[in-house]
């Protein structure tokens, strides 16, 4: 059973439909850095990052790992390190994983341009948490009690379809 977004306010799973939203720019089969688009394609998920300090414990059947205050996911298109987990304290371009915002909360990696990684196609996609269904700079969003049921429903075999 795949995950499918259908527009840019639609993700499908099964029977569920939910409320999302994609990046500014809409979706592309061209990605690139910085470019506010969502990635068009198929793709595997990776790990479920997620605050132990507000989710004591999460039902899921991906890998989980709590987040730290000193991770990163590097998108310093110079970096040997570009679209890889790091520890904020190198000194490279990043998104901060642990944030105040409650974005970040839970998070599942979307595993584009993770195995070959190429410079400048696109760093840090993943499906997050929304409080107000804002576009994004790439990523898929979902609110909490959707993405909680998501979580239940799907396991490391799932992929995401962005159409």
């Amino acid at each position: 059973m795949n995950i499918i977004i259908t527009n840019q306010n639609t993700l499908l799973y099964d029977e569920f439909k939910f409320k999302c939203s994609v990046g500014k720019r809409g979706i592309s089969i061209h990605k690139k850095e910085g470019d506010f688009k969502t990635p068009k394609g198929t793709f595997s998920l990776g790990s479920l990052f997620y605050r132990k300090d507000k989710f004591p414990k999460i039902i899921t059947k991906l890998k989980k790992i709590p987040i730290k205050k000193n991770m990163g996911w590097c998108n310093d298109t110079s970096s040997k390190m570009y679209n890889k987990l790091i520890k904020t304290n190198l000194k490279f371009k990043h998104e901060k994983m642990f944030r105040h915002d409650g974005k970040y909360d839970l998070v599942i990696i979307i595993n584009y341009n993770t195995k070959k990684v190429i410079q400048n196609r696109g760093s840090a996609i993943f499906i997050h948490l929304t409080k107000n269904y804002k576009k994004t700079e790439g990523c898929i969003v979902l609110k909490k009690k959707d993405f909680l049921i998501l979580l239940k429903l799907i396991n490391k075999k799932t992929k995401i379809k962005v159409l």
